[in-house]
């Protein structure tokens, strides 16, 4: 049924979708998130035949989220996600009032540690970028910013005076203030530099000036072309808006940076899976160790609870809650049998502790080879009925067993005595000493 929601005006488009991106454009919703939605609604009406969703309802919605979670296998936040347009599309573009909306499971989500760079790690990787990419990487671990936060630097964001940098609507629309890096600024200037050059090319070419949000192209008719509100990272080349249709400068493209992200950590060696935004949890982590208190930190990374911060004081802990493992009580004690390493490579200490262990094997060899040829010799009579004495009251449990004469082998053995020898092997059950 209809919910008549005063605050939000008819829609003007006839076709679907364009209403979904109207209504998402009406509340501001960031491009990305219009992306998603746009993506979810389009799976939705495919997953359906074409069918339109005002025809749907609670049993259609459950078969989509059902058919992703299992056959798809899409993690909980995906999930989460492709509900989530189906919402905005029935309450905010289609206006229904569905009640049975609460009755649909959401998935629960799992909280996962963050990947996080050692100091080493963290200098292996800058080491195998350069130029534009290598400080941009490097502004991003200084800094503790998102990549699309740093990709819209303008200009005007950095202070080199007060050494800050102002992000602007970063995630939630919010701004906040982050150091700006010592190390990094003369590097940064020669960025400026650079920037400056396509700047002052695109002014004597006469093009199109960067991106203006909320409509301040209007306002400010030539702010689009000033120096000021510039990209920090432009693009090489011109693209077109995806919205306005306009040939412009825009900004560097994150894609470009993920990729040289992805070879700099093979070439470094670094088994983990990492992506730019693992410099951010590192900044926060190291940030932590340093001695900075969560508030800080928190500010820093622009999170509106602190329990979303709290996430990185695992790093504050030993493995398993500061408990020191048994193993590590032995020291030196247990060594494996096979050394993994070559002895030229093993410290001194060990390679002392691995003779030892050589001589005492070779020594025990030497000990066992005796006896085996002790019991091999012929006994006398008083050393058989010693040998005999001295047996456990169950020989077959001591490992003891009867060596029987050799009378139904040879006749040369008839008379003798049964003698009692210590063996590790079982003994047969024919000759057992019962």
């Amino acid at each position: 049924m209809k919910s008549g929601t005063p605050s939000l005006p008819p829609l003007q488009s006839p076709r679907l979708l364009d209403q979904v991106r109207e209504r998402i454009r009406y509340l501001h919703y960031s491009i990305r998130t219009e992306q998603a939605y746009v993506h979810w609604v389009r799976a939705f009406v495919r997953f359906h035949r074409m069918r339109h969703p005002a025809e749907m309802g609670k049993v259609e919605i459950e078969a989509f989220l059902s058919w992703l979670a299992n056959e798809r296998q899409v993690s909980p936040s995906t999930h989460k996600q492709a509900l989530a347009a189906l919402l905005f599309l029935y309450q905010k573009v289609l206006s229904l009032d569905l009640t049975w909306m609460n009755e649909i499971g959401r998935p629960r989500s799992q909280v996962r540690l963050p990947v996080v760079f050692t100091h080493e790690e963290v200098a292996r990787l800058f080491a195998m970028l350069q130029g534009e990419q290598r400080l941009f990487v490097q502004l991003l671990y200084g800094t503790g910013m998102r990549i699309m936060e740093g990709v819209r630097l303008r200009v005007k964001d950095v202070d080199f005076e007060r050494r800050a940098i102002i992000v602007r609507e970063g995630k939630g629309a919010k701004d906040r203030v982050v150091m700006l890096p010592a190390s990094l600024i003369p590097a940064l200037r020669e960025q400026f530099a650079r920037a400056r050059v396509l700047w002052a090319a695109d002014r004597q070419a006469r093009r199109g000036g960067v991106h203006m949000p909320h409509a301040l192209a209007r306002k400010y008719p030539r702010a689009d072309a000033s120096w000021t509100w510039f990209w920090v990272f432009p693009q090489a080349d011109l693209s077109v808006d995806p919205r306005s249709g306009v040939e412009q400068r825009h900004h560097l493209q994150e894609q470009s940076i993920q990729r040289a992200f992805k070879r700099a950590l093979e070439r470094a060696g670094i088994d983990k899976p990492a992506t730019p935004h693992t410099l951010r949890h590192s900044f926060a982590t190291h940030l932590l160790q340093s001695g900075y208190d969560i508030r800080t930190v928190q500010e820093l990374l622009g999170h509106a609870d602190v329990s979303t911060t709290m996430i990185y004081t695992h790093v504050l802990k030993l493995g398993g809650g500061a408990v020191r493992s048994p193993m590590d009580a032995l020291g030196g004690a247990f060594l494996p049998d096979v050394p993994l390493l070559g002895a030229a490579t093993l410290p001194p200490a060990v390679s002392h502790v691995l003779a030892v262990a050589a001589d005492r094997k070779r020594a025990s060899d030497r000990e066992k080879g005796s006896r085996r040829q002790r019991d091999r010799a012929p006994l006398g009579e008083h050393e058989a009925a010693q040998d005999v004495d001295e047996a456990p009251e169950n020989p077959r449990r001591g490992g003891w067993e009867a060596e029987m004469p050799r009378a139904r082998y040879h006749p040369a053995s008839n008379g003798a005595a049964p003698a009692l020898r210590y063996t590790t092997a079982a003994p047969p059950a024919r000759y057992a000493v019962r």
